[in-house]
């Protein structure tokens, strides 16, 4: 029985992930990021190339970077979104998923 409960809450966390990385996918077009980034062919090249961003940061630096990206560069150009709480988790494992 033990083992059926973590297999039932590993794939249900695995849901969950995967469903955070699709909104976070659909954020990533509707909050028009691909204005300055590509992500593989899609984007303009801007600014930097997020094809592969989550093999250089963690989804919680990420995360914190859409939140208040001038507190983590301050001379960085990318604006302040305004995202709420969850869109930034979503937006941050989409990232976090590109490798």
């Amino acid at each position: 029985l033990a083992a059926a409960v973590a297999v039932a809450a590993a794939t249900a966390h695995g849901q969950n992930e995967s469903a955070s990385v699709g909104q976070g996918r659909r954020m990533f077009t509707e909050q028009g990021c691909y204005g300055c980034h590509t992500v593989g062919k899609m984007g303009t090249s801007i600014a930097t190339d997020l094809s592969h961003v989550g093999t250089k940061y963690s989804e919680t630096y990420l995360r914190a970077w859409l939140r208040e990206p001038k507190q983590q560069k301050p001379t960085a150009h990318m604006p302040k979104l305004e995202l709420s709480e969850t869109e930034a988790r979503a937006l941050a494992a989409y990232l976090a998923s590109l490798k």
